[in-house]
């Protein structure tokens, strides 16, 4: 497509509610539009970019062997309660609802739960393993405040990676190789150099 055909329109002037750099900078160049705080659209430049950053990541994640999926948005409240991170008292960003015969569900922040509920119907015995999958997928936190911009809102993409092994060994092992994996992506996105590995505590999360 000729760029004379593409959707591309710029702002003088970002939201004046806009507090995140990465934000102002992206809504004023046309690449996404803020819906609302924590939530913005992807327009046609922006999508392009995002897809781009997507197919890198594929790339390297096959060097890991790592399998590509998409999970539901919708989550079942007993896979939740059964952890302990249902209740709002643990972890306090659920957006929950109510199905039209009463049930309770959640809107998915994460999926560590959900993807070993799905593996156990799967995986029947140690030689079933490793296996390592991944996805791209909207998650849904609700917030106090979302003032992050695109890095984490209310509603954001985020690509998240899990992995199951018979041995802490083997776990350890991959763990490496896929730092190597992140470490390539950054510098195939120019950002290498700005890039560090640390340790952090995920809490609820």
């Amino acid at each position: 497509m000729r760029r004379t055909n593409l959707f591309i329109k710029t702002l003088k002037n970002p939201p004046s509610d806009e507090v995140a750099k990465n934000a102002k900078l992206l809504i004023r160049a046309g690449y996404v539009y803020k819906e609302m705080a924590g939530a913005y659209a992807y327009l046609p430049l922006g999508l392009r970019v995002l897809e781009k950053i997507k197919q890198i990541v594929r790339e390297e994640m096959q060097t890991v062997n790592s399998d590509e999926l998409i999970m539901t948005s919708l989550q079942r409240k007993e896979v939740w309660q059964a952890s302990g991170r249902w209740d709002d008292e643990v972890v306090d960003v659920w957006f929950k609802s109510h199905l039209q015969d009463g049930t309770e569900v959640g809107l998915g922040w994460s999926h560590e739960e959900p993807i070993v509920e799905m593996l156990k119907n799967y995986v029947r015995s140690y030689k079933d393993l490793p296996i390592s999958v991944y996805q791209f997928q909207t998650k849904l936190r609700n917030e106090l405040r979302a003032k992050s911009g695109i890095m984490r809102g209310r509603e954001f993409v985020m690509k998240d990676m899990y992995s199951f092994h018979a041995t802490a060994e083997d776990l350890a092992k991959y763990y490496d190789q896929v730092i190597e994996v992140y470490k390539r992506v950054y510098d195939r996105l120019g950002i290498g150099e700005d890039t560090y590995v640390t340790f952090a505590s995920g809490g609820s999360f």
